[in-house]
């Protein structure tokens, strides 16, 4: 959860910039803040804490908490269906296929006992707004490469099985040109995950997503969340996002952390960038 909101932060000031390089002061407190990315992630792990492994209303708890923090930050920037869903006394989903599914599932990677029990969980806290078959997958997939990456599977490992929900034969190098914003979870899961792959670190996985130019905060999430599982986050970074949120958010992420931990001190880079086109 620590990893996505600091890839959301990290990227929130260049979603609509468009910067096409790594090179960026990373986590600025002056021109970075939390966006719904963060607030939505935070609202999935207060309803998994509140089900404490009793999944029989899971999807309740995620409804209730994410419109909670929703309509207490509606500043968020959030997608136009989303917001009218969050205002809406229905809570029927709307069939989204968006981006914002996988945004916000990480913390279903860091519960889950297995990877069916991850799985259930992603579709569950999903379903409840982007039931699309597209958006249902965007938030397995990358809760099921949370849960790979923190049992220690190798990033080829990893690859094996993340191949199977998308393409991913291709470099950051020749697409970043090109890269458009897009808040399609089928256009947005494939650069987040070779960002993750293509990286050294934490930090620099998340500087890759952001290099794309495209929809930076998510991509940034997508891929943190994926790397802090992977890597640990450094101290510095996991204690300097409370600069950016409420003290209530903050409690949120830390009783989270708490009981389903990041590792808080940076994996040292053991292995060759993992290249999807070898």
């Amino acid at each position: 959860m620590i990893g996505a909101i600091i890839g959301d932060v990290s990227g929130s000031r260049f979603e609509f910039s468009r910067i096409k390089s790594k090179e960026f002061t990373f986590l600025s407190v002056m021109k970075c803040s939390i966006t719904d990315d963060s607030l939505m992630t935070i609202a999935i792990g207060r309803a998994l804490l509140r089900a404490d492994h009793n999944w029989d209303n899971i999807s309740v708890y995620a409804i209730e908490e994410m419109k909670k923090i929703g309509r207490k930050y509606p500043y968020g920037g959030y997608g136009s269906l989303f917001s009218k869903w969050l205002k809406s006394e229905s809570s029927k989903p709307y069939n989204s296929y968006g981006n914002g599914a996988p945004m916000r599932v990480s913390a279903c990677g860091f519960v889950g006992k297995d990877l069916d029990e991850v799985k259930l969980l992603a579709r569950k806290v999903t379903e409840v707004t982007h039931n699309h078959p597209e958006g249902l997958k965007a938030a397995e997939a990358t809760a099921v490469a949370i849960f790979l990456a923190r049992n220690g599977y190798s990033k080829k490992e990893m690859f094996e099985v993340l191949r199977n929900y998308y393409p991913m034969r291709f470099r950051l190098d020749h697409i970043r040109a090109k890269h458009q914003f897009t808040e399609d979870s089928k256009l947005t899961m494939p650069p987040a995950l070779v960002s993750f792959f293509e990286s050294t670190s934490f930090e620099d996985a998340i500087r890759n997503a952001i290099s794309l130019g495209g929809d930076a905060d998510t991509l940034a999430a997508i891929t943190g969340s994926i790397a802090s599982a992977y890597y640990g986050v450094p101290n510095r970074y996991a204690l300097k996002i409370g600069a950016f949120m409420t003290d209530d958010l903050y409690q949120s992420v830390i009783n989270f952390q708490m009981k389903y931990p990041t590792k808080l001190t940076a994996k040292p880079y053991t292995e060759d960038p993992f290249y999807t086109d070898t």
